[in-house]
C-alpha cells in the first residue's frame, strides 16, 4: 500500500513539473493569444457591419427604382386622365377625373420625397461604410502584426512545447482518472496552476500556510493522499532542510 500510494504521489508530482513548464512556455506568451483572438472577433464584427450597410444600400437603391417606376406609373395615368378629361359628359365626371390627377400628383410628390430620403440614408450608409472599413483595415494590420509577434514566440517553444504535450500524455496515463479529475479541478481552481506541491520550510508550497509537525510525519510517510487544510493542494513530499 505504501509503494502503491508514494507512486501515486510521484506520477502527479511528474504531472504538475511538466505543466508548470507548459504554463511557463504560456505564461512567456502573455496576452497575445487572447489579444489576436480579440482581434479576430472584432474584425469578423467590422465584416459583418460592412455587409449590414451593403444590404441596406442595396434595399434603399431598390426602394429608389421602386418610387421611380411608380412615379412614371403615375405620369402615364395623369396623361390618360387628362386625355379622358378632353371627353366628359358632365362636371362630375370632370371632377371625378381631376381628383383622380390631383391624388396621383400628391403620389408622385410622396414618390420624390421618399427619393430623396432614400439618397440621404444612402450617403449616410456610404460615410458608415468607408468609416468602418477604414477601422477595419486598421485592426487587420494590427492582427497582422500580432499573428507575427505571436507566431515567432510560439516558433521558439514550439519544440519544446510538443515534446513536453507528448510526455504529459505518458504521464497522464499513469495517474487514475479519479486522482487526475481531482488534479484538473484544484489546477483550475488556483492562480499558479500549482495543484501538487511539498512541504517546504515546515509549509505549504503552495499557500505557504504552516504544516504542522505531525501532519509533515504522515505527509513523509506517504501512506496516504493528504491535501493541505488551507489550500486543497496535494502534499507530495516533504522536503528536508539543509541546516
Amino acid at each position: 500500500m505504501e509503494s502503491t500510494v508514494a507512486s501515486k504521489l510521484e506520477a502527479l508530482l511528474k504531472l504538475q513539473t511538466i505543466d508548470s513548464q507548459l504554463d511557463e512556455i504560456k505564461r512567456v506568451r502573455g496576452d497575445l493569444p487572447e489579444e489576436v483572438q480579440d482581434l479576430e472577433d472584432e474584425i469578423e464584427g467590422y465584416a459583418v457591419r460592412v455587409r449590414k450597410f451593403d444590404d441596406e444600400v442595396a434595399n434603399l437603391n431598390d426602394s429608389i427604382a421602386q418610387r421611380k417606376q411608380a412615379t412614371k406609373d403615375s405620369e402615364s395615368l395623369i396623361r390618360k386622365y387628362e386625355e379622358q378629361q378632353q371627353n366628359v359628359r358632365n362636371n362630375r365626371e370632370y371632377d371625378a377625373i381631376t381628383k383622380e390627377i390631383e391624388l396621383q400628383k400628391l403620389e408622385i410628390q410622396i414618390n420624390e420625397k421618399k427619393i430623396r430620403e432614400a439618397h440621404y440614408q444612402i450617403e449616410q450608409k456610404i460615410n458608415e461604410i468607408e468609416g468602418t472599413k477604414h477601422r477595419l483595415e486598421e485592426r487587420r494590420k494590427d492582427l497582422e502584426n500580432k499573428k507575427k509577434e505571436l507566431d515567432q514566440i510560439v516558433g521558439e517553444s514550439e519544440e519544446e512545447e510538443t515534446a513536453l504535450e507528448k510526455e504529459r500524455s505518458k504521464a497522464a496515463a499513469n495517474i487514475e482518472d479519479r486522482l487526475l479529475t481531482a488534479y484538473t479541478r484544484i489546477r483550475g481552481n488556483v492562480r499558479n496552476g500549482l495543484a501538487v506541491v511539498t512541504v517546504k520550510r515546515d509549509a505549504c508550497g503552495g499557500c505557504f500556510n504552516t504544516v504542522p509537525p505531525q501532519r509533515q510525519a504522515d505527509i513523509a510517510a506517504q501512506k496516504k493522499v493528504i491535501v493541505c487544510e488551507h489550500c486543497g493542494r496535494v502534499l507530495a513530499g516533504v522536503e528536508q532542510r539543509v541546516f
